[in-house]
Parts: structure tokens; C-alpha cells; sequence
């Protein structure tokens, strides 16, 4: 595209295709003599395998802006150094992003205008929205968590006398079909981005301190998701949780739940995480954890536990097993006592966890009795056994309970 003046204008185009959806950006620099709207692919691209030129067309579409929160500190250094501007502009808006948690690029006081319109014209900030939040009567809040494609994830608030809990989600959806949890009905949609997990995290910091006046004192990554699965921004987020530069949480205030990834387990032994890790078992037999947990198929107990010892062995902590006894699947003395077999692994202890039921299916809570067996069995084994008390049951907060039921996941069609 040429000015009066001879220079060019940049114009952002997409070659898409109808039937596929699929695109492709490239520059009218690239192509100047490209016809606008033409019908047929450019030459350049007739190699791309990608699409399906049966009916593309061309389209202008806006220069797409990055999340400035995709950007490390250094790249933010380069950026302005490449701009003009002093370096330490970039420890300046990096504090602002993550520290502070601003959402707006207007808001950053100490940033000159012109500096902040460089931002503005060069960037976006993804940040979530919380669409919808119910309080539960006993103070539990879950939050409908409205990401920047308009997907819908779920979050909550847990409230003790002692601690309040962030419970957040790793994953829109979840791939990993365990057949008692509502979120297994819900198809993996895509991973979330460490500062969707980020944000997470901070709108529960607020909350705690709006209605409880009282500061976050745990995180769990026990919502929507498989963590182990979005490994790399699992692990992002949580850096930027613990580090002085974010919200400078102890890492040994963190948990991650996973249904127990024996290859990816070593590699958290190998990274020398810092945080919790707890496994959902619900059964130390195979016939019967394959039947509660598809995955378990390809990961079975035994190679569970050679990861499991492996990561004592690097770490020297302790794991949680979170287990559910449902009525006639888990509630006789066999179960029990090859729970306590293979606690005997690695040091541990567990959390029985009270059943929340999503439909009216097969699965129903144990009768007391049987949970009574367990914890006598489990402890005369010296085994450290907990009994949890589920909480915001009556909002669909529970553990095994997030599956968007609220009118807004309707937005994430």
C-alpha cells in the first residue's frame, strides 16, 4: 500500500478457509501487489498443507496485539531499549503486571502518558473476568471465571477458622474420563495460560479480603484439569506465585493434585519443585482404580509407586493420597488394607474425602462404618489418616463438583 508521499503502510491480512476455519496472516509489505478479495491462494502459499484451498477468500484483519504478560523481564528490557526509552521502564510495568496484578495500562501511574500509550499501541493484557460468584452458607465461594476467549473455568474459595484455600484450575475441560467427577463430562478445551492461573489466584487474594477481611493462606491445584498435563504453565504460574517480583507466596503453601503421571511426577523430582504434591488414589488395586480412573490403564499402580519413591528419594517430602470410599466399589477391609500396604511406599498420610455426588448414579458415599474401618486400619498401620468434611456442597464447590453448570458456561459454547 503506497502514501502520496511514497512510503508504505503495513495492512495485516488473513488467507482463511471457509470449510476449515483455519488462517494464516501475512503483510501486504510481503505481497503489495496482491489484489484485495481475490479469490484464489498466492503462489507463496500453495505449499502450506494446512489449508484446504477449496473456497479461501481474503479478508483485512487487525494487527493482533501479544499479552505483555507473555513477556519476560528481559524481553521487556529489550522492547523499550528498542523504543527509545530508559531500561528500567520495564522493572516499572513488570511490577505493575504482576505485583500489583493492574489490569489496565492507563492505571499505571508512575509511566508517563506517551509511554503508556506505547504499551497500548503495542500490547494487550488478557486478564479473566470472575462473571458469576455464588457464596455458599458455610462462606465457601465459587467463582464463574470468564477468560479472555470467553471461556468459562471455575475457581473457589474454601474458608476454615485456621486458613482460606484458593482451589484453581489448570485446564477449561478435562481428558482424563475418571468416572465420578463432574469436570470428566466436560471436554479438554485447551490449556490455560500461567497468568490465566495467575489471575486465579488474585481474585481469591481480593475476595479473602473483602468478605473475610483476612489474607490467602493456601493455594490447591485441585479444580478444573489435570495439571500434570499443562506442565510448563503450571509451573510458570506458579514461579510467578511464589517469587518477591509477584504475590511471594511460600511455595509449601502450594499443593498440586494430580491422578499420578509417573513420567511426569520424576520430572517434577528432577525440577526440585518446591511445592506439595498430592495424589488422587481412591483405590491401591488396579482392577478397581481402573474401573474409578481410565488413566490408570496406561499408569498403573506399580509404576506409581517407582515414581513416587523416586521423588522421596529427590525431595525428601511427604505426599497426600486423596481417597473417596464409595458404598459396594472401595469399603471393605481388602481396600483398606491395600491402601495402608501402599502407603508404606514413601512417607504419607491421607485425606478421606466425603463423596459429592453429581448425578444419580452408581456412586454413593460410604456408609460411617466403613470409613471408621479405614482410619482404624490406616492408623493402626501408623498411618496418619483425615477425615475431610466437604465444603460449598450447596453451590456445586465441592471437590469433583466444577462442571460450569451455571448459566454462564453457556458463554464458552
Amino acid at each position: 500500500m503506497i502514501k502520496g508521499d511514497g512510503s508504505q503502510i503495513e495492512k495485516i491480512y488473513a488467507i482463511r478457509c471457509k470449510s476449515s476455519h483455519e488462517q494464516h496472516l501475512f503483510s501486504s509489505l510481503d505481497f503489495p501487489t496482491f489484489p484485495l478479495y481475490s479469490l484464489s491462494a498466492p503462489p507463496q502459499f500453495s505449499n502450506l498443507t494446512i489449508f484446504e484451498f477449496s473456497n479461501p477468500y481474503l479478508c483485512p484483519v487487525e494487527n493482533q496485539k501479544k499479552d505483555v504478560r507473555k513477556l519476560s523481564l528481559a524481553e521487556l528490557e529489550e522492547f523499550f531499549l528498542a523504543h527509545g526509552e530508559k531500561k528500567f521502564r520495564a522493572k516499572q510495568v513488570y511490577e505493575w503486571l504482576w505485583n500489583k496484578s493492574l489490569k489496565n495500562f492507563d492505571d499505571m501511574s508512575n509511566i508517563s502518558l506517551s509511554t503508556r500509550e506505547l504499551l497500548k499501541n503495542h500490547f494487550t493484557i488478557n486478564h479473566i473476568h470472575v462473571d458469576l460468584m455464588q457464596h455458599s452458607s458455610d462462606g465457601t465461594i465459587k467463582n464463574a471465571v470468564k477468560l479472555f476467549d470467553s471461556k468459562i473455568v471455575e475457581s473457589v474459595l474454601i474458608p476454615t477458622t485456621k486458613r482460606i484455600t484458593a482451589c484453581v484450575s489448570s485446564q477449561v475441560g478435562c481428558s482424563l474420563d475418571c468416572n465420578f467427577c463432574a469436570t470428566a463430562r466436560l471436554k479438554r478445551m485447551r490449556n490455560l495460560n500461567p497468568d490465566e492461573i495467575y489471575d486465579q489466584v488474585v481474585a481469591i487474594k481480593d475476595e479473602a479480603e473483602t468478605y473475610f477481611q483476612r489474607p490467602l493462606t493456601n493455594i490447591v491445584f485441585m479444580g478444573m484439569g489435570e495439571p500434570l498435563l499443562n506442565y510448563a504453565n503450571v509451573i510458570e504460574a506458579i514461579d510467578k506465585i511464589t517469587s518477591p517480583e509477584g504475590l511471594g507466596m511460600a511455595p509449601r503453601r502450594i499443593t498440586l493434585s494430580t491422578v499420578g503421571i509417573p513420567k511426569m511426577i520424576r520430572k517434577m523430582a528432577d525440577d526440585e519443585v518446591k511445592f506439595n504434591l498430592a495424589i488422587s488414589l481412591h483405590s491401591a488395586i488396579n482392577e478397581t482404580r481402573s474401573l474409578l480412573m481410565p488413566i490408570n490403564d496406561s499408569n498403573p499402580l506399580e509404576d506409581l509407586a517407582e515414581a513416587l519413591k523416586y521423588w522421596y528419594q529427590k525431595t525428601k517430602r511427604k505426599i497426600t493420597y486423596e481417597y473417596v470410599i464409595w458404598d459396594g466399589i472401595n469399603d471393605d477391609e481388602r481396600h483398606a488394607r491395600a491402601l495402608a500396604k501402599f502407603c508404606k511406599h514413601i512417607p504419607s498420610k491421607v485425606n478421606i474425602i466425603q463423596y459429592n455426588p453429581i448425578d444419580e448414579g452408581e456412586f454413593h458415599q460410604a456408609k460411617q462404618d466403613a470409613v471408621d474401618m479405614y482410619v482404624r486400619i490406616l492408623e493402626g498401620q501408623g498411618i496418619i489418616a483425615k477425615v475431610r468434611k466437604s465444603r460449598g456442597q450447596d453451590i456445586d464447590a465441592a471437590c469433583g463438583q466444577l462442571a460450569n453448570k451455571n448459566e454462564v458456561a453457556h458463554l464458552a459454547e
